[in-house]
């Protein structure tokens, strides 16, 4: 018997608050039609600057904000808001800290230059994720993760966040796209995702904090990949196969003929029947 499906969407860009591409694409779509099939669903992406509060009605949940994510020592007021799609009778749940997520452009400032405190960044959107899921005492059974800002939710949901009763048979789908490839992060990003539960042995990519050592740490704490985009560095496909987890090749979502839908309902059909 299938499992009923909860699925927990943790993405970096979801359409129409971001523009479309096929990350974004896929973040708007694939959860109506999880949703329309039966499935409950929850979705959330930052809330970049760039993103009109006012005209995609964006309003803070209350009673989700007001706790503190320590990073570096130093407590960052996790703020709450959310959004509805109405075509999609879909919310959207958006992680933001005035630090971390006013400025009005997405991963790099206006001359294009990477942000210093990116690493910063995703170690706030994924620890903001789980603890707001906590807050709303919903249980997922699969948590499929697409961008680089969700990367290090693997690692702190099967480390930091094992023994939360919420999370503890959780499984984890990485969508690998080429969002990052290049881009080195702080060199202290190591230390400052270490906390109880998580030792440097955990996180030994991220020596080297680069795009890539960060993508293959998701790989290491997921049980299945989705290749999200073509040509997908081999690097990280080779170490994909070296932890012989179930793989989804690339399959064109915004193809009018696409499968991607029924194919993606598949695989975490096969991922949940190996719990």
């Amino acid at each position: 018997m299938k499992k009923a499906k909860k699925i927990l969407y943790v993405s970096s860009e979801i359409f129409p608050f971001l523009p479309q591409t096929d990350m974004s694409y896929i973040g708007r779509h694939l959860p109506q039609v999880i949703q329309e099939s039966g499935g409950e669903i929850r979705s959330f992406m930052p809330k970049y600057g760039c993103i009109n509060e006012r005209r995609n009605q964006l309003h803070e949940v209350i009673r989700l904000s007001g706790m503190n994510i320590i990073i570096k020592d130093i407590d960052r007021p996790l703020i709450i808001k959310v959004a509805s799609i109405s075509a999609a009778r879909m919310q959207v749940y958006f992680i933001d800290n005035e630090d971390y997520f006013q400025r009005k452009c997405t991963y790099r400032d206006p001359n294009g230059s990477f942000f210093a405190d990116n690493d910063e960044r995703g170690i706030f959107f994924a620890r903001g994720v789980l603890e707001t899921v906590k807050k709303l005492r919903w249980k997922p059974n699969l948590v499929h993760c697409h961008g680089w800002l969700s990367h290090l939710l693997p690692l702190f949901l099967k480390k930091a966040y094992h023994d939360d009763p919420l999370f503890t048979n959780a499984r984890v789908v990485v969508s690998l796209y080429n969002d990052l490839t290049n881009e080195t992060f702080n060199e202290n990003m190591l230390s400052k995702v270490i906390m109880p539960g998580i030792k440097a042995k955990d996180v030994e990519f991220l020596e080297e904090p680069t795009a890539l050592n960060l993508t293959k740490t998701a790989i290491q704490y997921a049980d299945g990949i989705i290749l999200a985009s073509p040509g997908v560095d081999s690097k990280l496909t080779q170490y994909t196969v070296s932890r012989k987890i179930p793989v989804l090749p690339y399959i064109n979502p915004q193809d009018p003929a696409s499968t991607y839908i029924r194919d993606y309902n598949g695989f975490y059909d096969q991922i949940l029947e190996t719990q």
